[in-house]
């Protein structure tokens, strides 16, 4: 056996270690998902300690929930593995780099058209990722989100999204991608470091522009009208220095009924968004909710007890009340206040460094293209996805935990921080509402925990806001 592996060629050894290593990481997640499916199946009655936390009722919900969303997360994860298997043992990859040789050929353009042909490339396999991918999320979408009472979107509507969000991305993706390929043609012996400069110049662009001019283009955003909780969250906002311009609801619920809330921007203008789903006296759903349990004159003349009982059930307000809500901006302007942003920025940053700095290093390397099929041409756009995407991935899988772990960090000095606002009690009742309207299940393996969580158990965070420790 280990003769066979030495006798092997270099390319050989590189594209076997790729698949290897990817089947390993598959079938670690995997095992990790089988863990956590096993807590949905067997967990079937509120634990003791979350008596006062979750009813019966919603506990059962979200356990059916994560179950179906974990079922579907197995096959669309074997499928998307098996898929990515195929296109680089069948030559994927440089079938359509011919592919879009042809194209450009009958536009009467050369091989020497390198950047056009890297263009052509990236549409056809985003093309190819969304057609193959929608199938899977229009079944999580109308098929898992709409059995649990979440979607709010018709098929209509999210075709049309999901046009919309291809064409915006394209109208990125493609020039982005261009002037990229020309910097590392143009650059020298240090194009990795203006190649960086670049991306790190478009990642601040984007960050910028995104919630003014990209996600109008999807949702509706509307500045928060006059009101005790507007005065409250600027007095806040005041208080902390931090430097408040706008602060918008955004419209998540012709979407779903999933909450959020975030702010964004750099310097001194910084905005909050809201979704209209976290906020309870703002979101539709509730409105509607109101209105469908209401009972008319016929209903009361007879089964005045049934109708009360269907009433209760559907009339469970969602979303926070507005304490509520500035306990979760206390905990939102505590990762600004920490630094936690500008961390993540840093972080996010030196290892895209680190990254363009090692692909300078193998992009002259032969072997690399052949291992993947490409024994004629070295195309920079292929050199990309061959090393940020394979050549990487060991690494990056260590660099994502590592983060994973950071984040949990983050988000217990954020309660922290929104605990010595005053606001201890507040965040506590918010998380319970917020698990409850999203359905989180609040049991969890402790290997899939670590390994995938960004943001602690519910049960952790709500013991350091009480000040408890683990027994």
């Amino acid at each position: 056996m280990l003769s066979a592996v030495a006798e092997l060629s270099v390319e050989s050894k590189i594209f076997y270690s790729v698949l290897v290593f990817s089947w390993t990481v598959y079938l670690w997640e995997a095992y990790l998902a089988y863990r956590q499916r096993k807590i949905y199946q067997s967990t079937v009655q509120v634990p003791t300690e979350l008596g006062k936390i979750m009813d019966a009722e919603t506990f059962e919900k979200s356990r059916l929930y994560q179950l179906d969303k974990s079922s579907f997360g197995f096959w669309s994860g074997l499928y998307s593995e098996v898929e990515g298997t195929l296109i680089l043992v069948l030559g994927g990859i440089p079938f359509l780099w011919k592919i879009s040789g042809i194209l450009i050929g009958n536009a009467n353009f050369g091989p020497e058209y390198e950047i056009t042909q890297s263009l052509v490339f990236l549409l056809l396999a985003t093309v190819f990722s969304a057609l193959t991918g929608l199938p899977w999320s229009i079944y999580s979408t109308f098929v898992i989100e709409e059995k649990h009472g979440f979607n709010q979107q018709t098929l209509g509507f999210f075709l049309k999204d999901a046009i919309k969000k291809f064409m915006v991305t394209q109208c990125i993706l493609l020039p982005v991608t261009s002037l990229l390929l020309y910097i590392i043609k143009i650059g020298g012996d240090y194009f990795f470091i203006y190649a960086w400069l670049f991306t790190l110049a478009v990642s601040l662009v984007l960050v910028t522009i995104y919630a003014d001019f990209i996600a109008p283009l999807f949702d509706k955003f509307t500045p928060l009208p006059e009101s005790e909780l507007k005065e409250d969250i600027e007095s806040m906002a005041k208080d902390i220095s931090f430097p408040l311009t706008k602060i918008y609801v955004v419209e998540g619920s012709k979407r779903s009924s999933h909450s959020n809330a975030y702010f964004y921007g750099f310097f001194k203008n910084k905005r909050i968004v809201l979704f209209d789903t976290l906020l309870e006296d703002y979101s539709p759903i509730n409105k509607t909710t109101e209105s469908e349990s209401e009972p008319d004159a016929a209903s009361k003349s007879g089964g005045e007890n049934e109708n009360e009982d269907k009433s209760k059930s559907k009339n469970r307000k969602q979303g926070c009340n507005n304490t509520e809500v500035l306990a979760i901006l206390g905990h939102e302007l505590g990762h600004w206040k920490l630094g936690h942003t500008v961390k993540n920025i840093v972080i996010s940053q030196m290892n895209s460094f680190l990254c363009f700095f090692l692909f300078a290093v193998l992009i002259g390397r032969k072997e690399l293209f052949s291992a993947f099929g490409f024994y004629d041409s070295q195309p920079t756009l292929i050199g990309l996805m061959i090393i940020f995407q394979f050549i990487f991935s060991p690494y990056n899988e260590l660099l994502s935990f590592g983060l994973t772990v950071l984040s949990r960090r983050f988000e217990f000095q954020a309660d922290a921080f929104a605990r010595s606002l005053g606001k201890a009690s507040e965040l506590y009742s918010a998380l319970i509402k917020l698990n409850k309207d999203n359905l989180g299940f609040p049991v969890a393996d402790w290997l899939f925990s670590m390994w995938h969580y960004s943001h602690p158990p519910l049960l952790e965070r709500l013991r350091a806001l009480k000040g408890l420790k683990e027994d």
